[in-house]
């Protein structure tokens, strides 16, 4: 039986993995993890299910940090993919939540050379320079080719990626996975998908803008006119304003999920 504390945070995962669906974040695949706050050596994580049907206790686990391995016996598969949460929460102990997605919008800039930047101001999290995963860098001769992350090897790898354009004790909080999708962090479930759904809907503008940029054919075309993205101050305050506000977005999109019934929060006091 969990506490009343371990219940309550869970009842959130199981909001954030509904509100992530409903916001195209994350589909019939993908998953999010979270530290466990009575045992920071532990994680819960959904099974095997897709986000949008995680429903109660019964369809989340409990997994080592250390291996990803379950910590009940008899345990019902974990995502094949866990380690990027395993290695994640085991490189960055000041991290307790793991997103992993393949929304298409981020998935475009990572098998092309334009790079993801910070649009929008309610995405400056992304930084000034967004990291991209490419397993295919890290293969071994026998490895299964299939750009999933499938030991803790290339768990490793990729949650280096956080840290390897930054300088000590500062790291990114979202990474690009080549042909495949992105992994986005945070200390809290809430920050976490904040950070999945802004994350898209910057990609989607700057997409967006970068199109209407090539069709433009006015006089500051050929001015050397072109996309304003953030400045690192613009990237710095808007992230100090925009981290204090985001209970206000939260309750809206629990709403909107609470009032769906394609989902069901079983560990819900109010539904």
């Amino acid at each position: 039986m969990a506490s009343t504390n371990i219940t309550q945070l869970l009842a959130t995962y199981i909001h954030a993995l509904h509100i992530l669906h409903h916001h195209g974040v994350l589909d019939g695949y993908g998953h999010l993890s979270v530290r466990n706050p009575d045992n920071a050596a532990t994680f819960f994580m959904m099974h095997q299910r897709a986000p949008a049907l995680v429903s109660g206790l019964d369809d989340i686990g409990e997994y080592r940090v250390s291996d990803a391995e379950p910590v009940s016996p008899g345990t019902p598969a974990a995502p094949l993919e866990r380690y990027i949460h395993s290695e994640t929460l085991e490189r960055y102990p000041d991290i307790n939540v793991v997103l992993h997605g393949h929304a298409g919008e981020l998935v475009s800039y990572s098998i092309s050379d334009v790079p993801l930047r910070a649009a929008i101001h309610m995405a400056p999290f992304l930084g000034e320079e967004v990291p991209n995963f490419d397993i295919t860098k890290y293969y071994l001769p026998n490895d299964t080719h299939d750009f999933l992350v499938r030991d803790q090897r290339l768990g490793a790898a990729l949650a280096a990626e956080f840290d390897s354009h930054w300088g000590p004790g500062n790291k990114s909080s979202l990474v690009l996975m080549r042909s495949h999708g992105f992994t986005a962090i945070a200390a809290d479930i809430e920050t976490t998908t904040y950070k999945g759904i802004y994350a898209v809907v910057n990609a989607r503008v700057q997409s967006e803008a970068i199109k209407i940029q090539h069709a433009y054919s006015g006089p500051r075309a050929e001015g050397g006119g072109g996309i304003a993205y953030l400045t690192p101050r613009q990237i710095r305050d808007s992230w100090q304003t925009e981290k204090q506000l985001i209970q206000r977005p939260w309750a809206l999109w629990v709403r909107e999920v609470k009032v769906n019934p394609l989902y069901v929060n079983e560990l819900d006091p109010d539904r």
